[in-house]
């Protein structure tokens, strides 16, 4: 598995897969569910529709260096596409399904590209009107034979079924691989935008498959790597889910299997059974209500067993020393109630992964003390993007784990990450100066705050542009106060701002549940929310508790465009959306 730095000099990414196709050829691979059916192709099956595309994107032109995006919920088509453009020497550009048409403008635009790929519906109509301001976009091929595409029809749109079998594998896909080297950029992925329009991050061969040595290793250490099934649920256009949701199980010979949508991971869960699941932190705050929600409305004897085998669990997993009767205790419940949930979770699940933000401590230490084990990671796409992990039977979740393999950390004076390592990625697309002010002397400055323990461990603690400096100069920061707030069942959301004002205020959305007990906006649902704040606000220091807060109007989204498609907060999108109504919390001057 894995291609080592001694080899970087001559290999790349599209090599390493087809390493992994003559190692498993007719075995099992890539799996959608299609008319409620999973589907699987095998890997010589997805080896085959590879080169197939190779020809078409040669047919139409595309040359080394040249950049074709790629727009589509996560499918088996999404890592083909990948591959075919990476095999022939051009540039991947992924982009996010939430997209708006501005959104996709900027980055045909920006990138250059020349090509689409896409599923279909509005996403790809929202890709073809884009297009249709691009002369450089002469067509869009679309996953989805769909005859509901809208827009200027002078760009040309094709499916990509037929055209696989309209076109002959390429012959000479070997020597076109061959020919690129491991500093060749290999794809953009456009940071997710929570300050504004996006940058273009360059990754390499060399930073991506860096990355994978590492993760592989961090695997193996936790036994993970015979027989994994990975359930890709993260977009493909996220450098997290790029790199650790296909390429690394890709080179691990492991099966994929692409998850419908957010809204049925909990029954793909169960029809899949992974090993393996990596995600962000949102993810697992649904699933914490979830259960916990189920768990409530069961009440009883069932109740008590459950939140005694949380309590137990975490204590376990926080280092404490369990007394006799705990100990006694852990065992049983391990039969009447982790068992229970592992079953509902696929029954094989070794890890959970979660990066992409700060998991709550508590949802970690909840899952934990359910015997689900979540290796909390950190990493930044211009990391290609992994730093650091937890590892397996080391886990400290109120951590983000020691750097992985390959990687140095260390703390600036003004107590900013840095991390260095071929990771690292080239630079950033056609803007020379965020280069230089993010890469200095090899280091990646990462924007955030953080500390490093003796033993490795780096606990993140804010970032740096997020850092609120109250009035009276303390720095908070608001990622842990919202954490707090969040973890109540009353709260589904939440914005805390305070930045050069005396107290903290937060935007809060309200639980789907509490809305439809109490009615939107009414006195019992305000005072309901307040009691959630008291309670967070009890677990936080002096400076940190919030005074005041208002609902908000609706739920942040990337519909409103309140949150990147990644589920970060945009917290000036927001600030500005309620600024009278923040502005209001405060005395008048």
């Amino acid at each position: 598995m894995g291609l080592n730095a001694e080899k970087w000099d001559e290999a790349n990414l599209p090599q390493a897969f087809f390493t992994s196709v003559a190692l498993h050829s007719t075995k099992p691979f890539l799996f959608d569910k299609i008319d409620g059916q999973w589907l699987g192709k095998s890997w010589d099956e997805i080896a085959d529709k590879v080169r197939r595309c190779a020809s078409l994107l040669l047919d139409k032109d595309i040359k080394a260096g040249d950049r074709v995006v790629i727009c589509s919920e996560n499918r088996s088509e999404w890592a083909i596409c990948d591959l075919a453009i990476m095999s022939i020497g051009a540039i991947v550009v992924p982009a996010y399904t939430t997209n708006t048409e501005d959104d996709h403008r900027y980055i045909l635009e920006h990138s250059g590209a020349r090509f689409v790929f896409a599923s279909g519906g509005m996403v790809a109509s929202r890709l073809l009107l884009a297009a249709s301001k691009n002369s450089d976009i002469k067509e869009i091929v679309t996953f989805n034979n769909d005859e509901n595409i809208v827009g200027d029809k002078s760009t040309k749109v094709s499916f990509f079924g037929d055209l696989m079998e309209e076109y002959q594998p390429c012959k000479d896909i070997a020597s076109r691989i061959s020919a690129q080297k491991a500093d060749d950029t290999c794809c953009f992925i456009y940071t997710s935008g929570t300050g504004g329009r996006p940058k273009a991050v360059m990754l390499t061969h060399k930073s991506i498959q860096s990355n994978i040595d590492a993760a592989a290793e961090l695997l193996d250490e936790g036994q993970a790597k015979e027989n994994a099934r990975f359930l890709s649920l993260l977009p493909l256009s996220h450098s997290y889910e790029h790199t650790a949701g296909m390429h690394l199980p890709f080179q691990m010979g492991s099966e994929v299997w692409y998850c419908e949508s957010p809204d049925q991971i909990a029954l793909n869960l169960t029809e899949v059974q992974p090993s393996l699941m990596t995600a962000v932190p949102r993810l697992y705050e649904v699933l914490h209500d979830r259960i916990t929600r189920g768990v409530r409305a069961k009440g009883g004897l069932s109740e008590k067993l459950f939140f005694k085998a949380t309590e137990i669990g975490a204590k376990r997993a926080k280092g404490e020393k369990l007394s006799f009767m705990e100990a006694i205790q852990d065992k049983v419940l391990d039969k009447l109630v982790r068992n229970k949930v592992r079953a509902r979770l696929g029954g094989r699940l070794k890890f959970f992964v979660s990066g992409g933000a700060a998991l709550n401590p508590d949802i970690g230490f909840f899952f934990l003390g359910l015997g689900i084990n979540i290796l909390q990671g950190y990493g930044q796409t211009e990391a290609s993007p992994l730093i650091s992990a937890n590892r397996p039977g080391r886990i400290r979740i109120d951590t983000v784990g020691p750097a992985v393999g390959g990687v140095e950390v260390k703390i600036a004076e003004d107590g900013e990450l840095l991390a260095r390592g071929a990771c690292v990625m080239k630079g950033y697309w056609n803007d020379d100066v965020a280069t230089a002010n993010t890469v200095r002397d090899g280091w990646l400055y990462t924007g955030d705050i953080a500390e490093i323990s003796d033993d490795g461990y780096i606990s993140i603690t804010g970032r740096k542009k997020d850092i609120i400096v109250n009035s009276g100069g303390d720095n908070i920061a608001p990622s842990r106060v919202e954490a707090m707030l969040s973890i109540e069942p009353e709260i589904e959301q939440t914005m805390v701002d305070g930045d050069k004002r005396p107290w903290l205020v937060a935007v809060i959305v309200p639980s789907d549940d509490l809305v439809k007990q109490f009615g939107a906006n009414s006195k019992a649902l305000k005072d309901a929310v307040q009691s959630a704040v008291d309670r967070a606000n009890s677990r936080l220091s002096q400076i940190e508790k919030v005074r005041r807060f208002v609902l908000a109007d609706e739920p942040f989204g990337t519909e409103n465009g309140q949150m990147t498609p990644t589920l970060k907060a945009k917290r000036h999108i927001i600030r500005a959306v309620y600024e009278d109504k923040i502005n209001a919390l405060y005395p008048k001057k």
